[in-house]
């Protein structure tokens, strides 16, 4: 994985962090709408998507090397809000309520987990020769799974942003 890979991970979650610790656990935790996410829940589904990312990875270290040909643009598809993208079963995040250093816990020890399997990776030229299906962009190389972590927590960054307006805007 290379730096900007790095930083991008870095720069985004630190965004993400500012974006929910000025938040109250009410906050945190309240729908605007009948058929939303609480940031809470926003938060929760971010971690699961990167534990999914770290299995994701390492079955496709597993495989063979790739019939893809060419990167998707992943950027486009993820920093597209006009497009709604369902959540697969796997990353549909709890009902229940959480408290914001519970949530910040589990951000930190998903990254942890990411970061120390990736420095595994003795040759990291593999991530661009092998892919895995994805549920929502179809195949990609390994390092676009990487990659896609950030742009999808940038999306979701967005996201949070709308309800947080929302929230203010409810009576």
């Amino acid at each position: 994985m290379n730096q900007l890979v790095n930083d991008y991970l870095s720069e985004t979650r630190n965004t993400l962090l500012k974006e929910i610790t000025v938040l109250s656990d009410a906050q945190f935790n309240s729908k605007p709408g009948l058929n939303m996410w609480s940031i809470a829940q926003v938060c929760h589904h971010l971690v699961l998507v990167e534990e999914a990312t770290l299995k994701a990875i390492a079955w496709g270290l597993k495989g063979n090397n790739s019939t893809q040909q060419e990167r998707i643009q992943i950027d486009i598809i993820l920093l597209d809000r006009t497009k709604k993208l369902n959540a697969p079963k796997i990353v549909e995040p709890d009902e229940k309520p959480f408290e914001i250093h519970q949530i910040i816990d589990l951000l930190n020890d998903s990254r942890k987990k990411l970061m120390t399997f990736l420095s595994t990776i003795e040759d990291k030229s593999i991530l661009a020769e092998k892919s895995v299906e994805h549920p929502a962009l179809g195949e990609l190389f390994l390092g676009q799974w990487i990659e896609q972590l950030y742009l999808h927590e940038q999306r979701h960054i967005e996201q949070i942003k709308e309800i947080k307006l929302l929230l203010v805007a409810m009576p």
